[in-house]
């Protein structure tokens, strides 16, 4: 916090009003939030207590809830939805006490946020396009049930979330609150795949996929970042790159340590301690062409760990190179 001591006297104040704008405007221009800026808008954050430096927060451009989230989502059943999604087109599934729903790509990329309850478990489902970051979180803390949504800031490129009962703000890489009341508590992540619908629907033939919202005006099954995936450099982005690798390359995540979807596309299946990650081809990528259904084939991507005789989903994340090594520097990622 910037403090400008006022004196009296019309002039000296006057000078301190316009000094106070005209930091107002250079952090503005910059690009940059911090809390001279950010205290009007959210009055309710405890701004005293954070476990990031301000600067490394951006504007992404929309304002507090300007990607709004969606709170009461609908759904019909697969066959219903059939015509509306193809059969390569990339959902998030999820399964939770043997309750399977699908969340349409085309549908988060304009929304980025979730807040839904399968089977009694209070979920929110995540997706950061920037990243290609697709997490979903239970969002139940110590008793409390939160609601997100999203602050309009990225940090490394990746959406920070806010919680609307402390408006605490969350980094959906990670899962953990960066500002406010609960710095340093992290949601607990729930293993799910995206995969193509026509996977999904084999395997949940009785499951439920979301609809799109009625009341909204957006273009759903389009891609506003059309030919993000192959440019040379992520959008909104100052840290370091990884070395050996381009910036925007693919990579499955699980920990602290990474696999390049490339080598995983060339050896299909990669098994590493209790770990076995596989690959089969037909997903479309949702930030390549306009149109999402046209996207090139990313394939889908299996991840499980072997308990016993079996083979259980784990939790992981399909990202980017530059994501995975913004967050984990000292990560490995095997190419």
């Amino acid at each position: 916090m910037i403090i400008l001591p006022l004196i009296n006297g019309s002039n000296r104040i006057r000078f301190g009003v316009l000094a106070v704008a005209g930091a107002l405007f250079a952090f503005a221009s910059l690009g940059q939030a911090h809390p001279m800026v950010w205290n009007v808008k959210w009055p309710k954050t405890d701004f005293s207590n954070a476990s990031i430096e301000f600067d490394e927060i951006l504007s992404g451009g929309p304002p507090k809830d300007g990607i709004p989230s969606i709170d009461d989502p609908r759904f019909a059943t697969v066959a219903e939805s059939a015509g509306q999604l193809g059969d390569s087109e990339p959902v998030i599934s999820v399964q939770v006490n043997g309750e399977a729903r699908a969340y349409p790509l085309a549908i988060l990329m304009w929304h980025e946020i979730v807040n839904d309850e399968i089977a009694g478990v209070p979920v929110t489902v995540t997706y950061c396009p920037l990243c290609n970051s697709a997490i979903v979180f239970d969002r139940r803390i110590d008793g409390r049930i939160l609601d997100f949504g999203t602050t309009g800031k990225l940090r490394n490129s990746d959406l920070v979330m806010y919680d609307r009962q402390t408006e605490s703000w969350w980094q959906q890489f990670l899962g953990e609150a960066i500002v406010g009341e609960f710095t340093g508590t992290q949601l607990t992540m729930l293993p799910v795949r995206v995969e193509s619908f026509a996977r999904f629907q084999e395997r949940f033939p009785d499951g439920l996929v979301q609809q799109r919202p009625a009341s909204a005006r957006r273009s759903y099954g389009r891609n506003p970042y059309a030919g993000y995936d192959s440019s040379p450099r992520p959008f909104l982005f100052r840290g370091n790159y990884p070395q050996g690798i381009a910036p925007l390359s693919y990579v499955i995540a699980v920990d602290g340590e990474a696999w390049s979807l490339e080598l995983l596309r060339t050896e299909r299946r990669i098994e590493t301690g209790d770990l076995v990650i596989t690959w089969e081809p037909g997903q479309n990528s949702a930030l390549d062409q306009r149109e999402i259904a046209a996207g090139r084939d990313l394939g889908n991507v299996v991840v499980q760990r072997r308990q016993g005789e079996r083979l259980v989903d784990a939790v992981h994340d399909v990202t980017f190179a530059f994501s995975f090594h913004a967050f984990h520097p000292d990560g490995t990622i095997h190419q």
